[in-house]
């Protein structure tokens, strides 16, 4: 398990060699299932898992509280490898009684082990209110769920938004596996629906919210949304002291920003070494790879390719990218914090 590991680093370069010796967590996956492959992986791996409870609001996916059992149920499991964030869904919010009804759930979601909140995407891009408007993360009926939260000193995971590439001709778009999800989900490709808030207000609702509540963690899950400018990142870090990103599903992003000025992406990673945390975004559900031995494969090779990626300065190819990049080669001691102290100490791992 990631608690037993105990590697003591000698060099101040990890290899990626070091891979499998090294501790690890996985700030942001989804495991929907109660078969073991993804964990047995983690194991393998000397990764911890934190698996997100989301409102998926789609047509035929689990609600929030058959996604929790699951969550208990892998980490009755997996004790040393896996830990869960929860959520809440947008019922009832006309009743003038909705934060407080929201408030009692997460208490109830938190008492059961919950470490964190999710919030998603479907908040400014989905939901309307009774006005036919659509509700955005900076209305102020959330402001009492924000202010509990920031309470208890219990982090937020915003996914807010989409990455810019989303409201761009497929043709524009600057990472293949953007392509290749909004080819799947076209209902969330924001070029196809100009009826649909832009790219900017989603961004700006979500600095909004920041700026009512300075005192929350808040982790902005694929870079927060910011993954074409690193730059632009660095900026909300500097402005919110409390905020933090993970690079779930857009480090073909910073690949792409390395390709052109690497020293550039290579220095924003140390200068904010204490505010990003590792994630990919990968998921075990009835619908992934039914082979669970593929699936472990496929865990262990994303894994890998990360790792190379950010230890390294090997020269790289990936299928999301076009043209070679070079990896940033990053000191052990920023790699422990982004793939471990972080999450250990944002969200309070044991």
């Amino acid at each position: 398990s990631v608690q037993s590991c105990n590697f003591t680093k000698k060099a101040e370069y990890y290899t990626t060699e070091d891979f499998q010796k090294v501790p690890k967590v996985d700030i942001h996956v989804h495991i929907i299932t109660e078969r073991g492959a993804f964990l047995e992986q983690a194991v393998v791996d000397s990764f911890r898992l934190l698996t997100i409870v989301t409102d998926l609001n789609m047509e035929g996916a689990p609600p929030i509280a058959v996604q929790q059992n699951l969550a208990i149920f892998q980490q009755s499991a997996f004790p040393d490898n896996l830990d869960y964030l929860t959520s809440f869904t947008l019922d009832g919010w006309e009743e003038e009684d909705w934060p407080e009804k929201t408030i009692a759930l997460l208490k109830e979601s938190l008492d059961n082990g919950a470490l964190g909140v999710k919030v998603w995407k479907n908040i400014g891009m989905v939901e309307k209110d009774k006005d036919d408007k659509f509700i955005k993360i900076d209305d102020p009926k959330f402001d009492p769920v924000f202010d509990f939260l920031t309470e208890i000193d219990m982090p937020v995971c915003g996914h807010i938004g989409e990455p810019r590439n989303c409201w761009l001709p497929m043709d524009e778009m600057t990472v293949n596996n953007d392509k290749s999800y909004y080819q799947m989900f076209p209902q969330y490709h924001m070029y196809l629906h100009p009826e649909y808030p832009a790219y900017e207000e989603h961004i700006i609702a979500r600095d909004n919210m920041l700026e009512k509540h300075p005192e929350l963690h808040f982790m902005g899950a694929h870079l927060g949304s910011l993954e074409w400018d690193i730059d632009e990142v660095a900026s909300r870090l500097d402005r919110f002291p409390h905020m933090t990103v993970d690079l779930a599903a857009r480090i073909s992003h910073l690949q792409v920003q390395s390709r052109e000025d690497r020293q550039k992406v290579h220095d924003f990673f140390v200068k904010y070494a204490d505010r990003i945390l590792y994630g990919t975004d990968m998921a075990d559900s009835p619908i992934a790879e039914p082979d669970p031995e593929i699936f472990k494969k496929n865990c262990h090779d994303t894994w890998l390719r990360d790792w190379e990626y950010l230890v390294s300065d090997h020269t790289m190819t990936s299928p999301e990218v076009e043209g070679e990049f070079k990896g940033l080669k990053l000191p052990a001691e920023v790699i422990d914090k982004i793939y471990y102290r972080n999450a250990i100490k944002l969200f309070f791992l044991k």
